[in-house]
């Protein structure tokens, strides 16, 4: 429990430093900003260099399933990594992958010869290079900052994934509309600016790890056990994972609109800025509006907000509705990563903080591949306004579960 730095965890006497003082909270936090742009950015690029090129909507969510399927077959032994090895060589090593990947796309791009398959594995690779790289980086905030400053590190985190949500989309875009290589080598040069901030940062990653187990069943287990054991956590989820795979088709669905309705590349990336913004006012609001408010409450009114907005994206084409429901449900999202966040920053000891997270996230993300390959055949097969319409009516079942759940009203 000992070898933190004073500007970490284990600084406890006096007054905490502002977290705008914190020098290795700082450049951690702006590491993971870029890379969190750098992957914002390439989640437009991937399906504007397939729909703008040759491909379908269905080439387009199959690249979306092989960005996302990593959370699904990786986020367990991740999490069993992530508390085992030294985190930050291991965010480190992550950079350098995902910067060859992205080179190796500009290369194709520049020459003419990109190739489906080939896109499919870099997806894949960055995907799953993501997936460690930010497990990594969530279970070392609380070893950075003060347990004081830990709820509000953990807001300007939302906050950050926000604001890179915000930038990377409409930066996507407007690059793509440039030249199809400049997105990809926007998404290099953040790899490239988090490994110098890590390569500067003093405070270790984690706490102090004796000897202990090496038996990969063991430590799989030790998440999932852990997680079996939280009633609350365990209904929400269950909810929390069907509206991550609705959302994957709610998110495709405007550039299936704007495609077909001949707009342009920079449009769908005006979508992200305005869904972006409202996800940092989202993040920033949230330690004020959410104080004293239960996280199950916070859940059932996020579901109940998103209930009345899906519906509403179903049955308007008007780009200036679009803009303003993107941004609402956003917001919502945003205010409820923030709450779930502190929930679970609280809760988890640092020795299992990596499995028990990971436990998590392939609970409620691991579907979102299955989503992304679902929305790309449902769209081309049956059209937004019908297949939006469907998400509705089960984002409608998802509320009523929940509401009538005696694990989330009462936990």
């Amino acid at each position: 429990m000992t070898g933190i730095s004073p500007s970490g965890a284990s600084a406890k006497a006096g007054a905490p430093p502002p977290l705008r003082r914190n020098r290795d909270f700082l450049l951690l936090w702006t590491g993971a900003g870029a890379t969190q742009l750098g992957a914002r950015t390439g989640v437009i690029a991937y399906p504007l260099l397939v729909l703008w090129g040759d491909g379908t909507a269905a080439d387009a969510g199959l690249v979306a399933f092989a960005g996302l399927l990593p959370m699904l077959v990786l986020q367990l032994p991740a999490g069993v990594l992530v508390d085992r090895w030294d985190r930050r060589r291991l965010m480190l090593v992550c950079n350098v992958i995902g910067l060859a990947a992205m080179a190796s796309v500009v290369a194709v791009v520049l020459a003419g010869r990109v190739w489906l398959p080939h896109i499919l594995a870099v997806a894949f690779v960055d995907g799953a290079a993501t997936i460690f790289y930010q497990l990594a980086e969530r279970t070392a905030v609380r070893n950075v900052v003060h347990p004081d400053r830990l709820s509000s590190a953990l807001a300007q985190n939302e906050a950050r994934g926000r604001a890179a949500g915000l930038l990377g989309q409409p930066v996507g875009g407007a690059a793509f509309s440039v030249a199809g290589w400049l997105p990809f080598g926007v998404v290099a040069a953040g790899h490239l600016l988090s490994l110098v901030n890590l390569s500067l940062v003093r405070a270790p990653f984690q706490e102090e790890r004796g000897p202990g187990e090496r038996d990969w069943k063991a430590e799989v287990r030790q998440g999932l056990s852990w997680l079996w054991g939280q009633r609350f956590l365990r209904a929400a989820i269950c909810v929390v994972a069907v509206t991550n795979l609705l959302f994957q088709i709610v998110n495709m669905a405007p550039l299936v609109v704007i495609r077909d309705h001949g707009g342009s590349a920079a449009q769908v990336g005006l979508i992200g800025l305005v869904s972006g913004l409202g996800g940092v006012a989202g993040a920033l609001s949230a330690g004020k509006l959410l104080t004293g408010i239960r996280l199950p409450n916070i859940l059932l009114g996020t579901l109940l907000s998103w209930t009345v907005l899906v519906p509403a994206v179903a049955l308007t084409t008007q780009y200036g509705a679009l803009l303003a429901l993107y941004a609402a449900m956003s917001f919502t999202g945003a205010a409820l990563n923030v709450g779930a966040g502190a929930y679970m920053a609280h809760l988890v000891p640092d020795e299992i903080h990596g499995k028990a997270m990971s436990a998590v996230m392939l609970a409620s993300w691991g579907a979102n591949s299955l989503g992304a390959l679902a929305a790309g055949f449902l769209l081309a097969a049956f059209g937004t306004t019908t297949v939006l319409l469907g998400v509705a009516a089960a984002m409608l079942v998802c509320t009523v579960t929940a509401a009538a759940s005696p694990a989330i009203r009462n936990p």
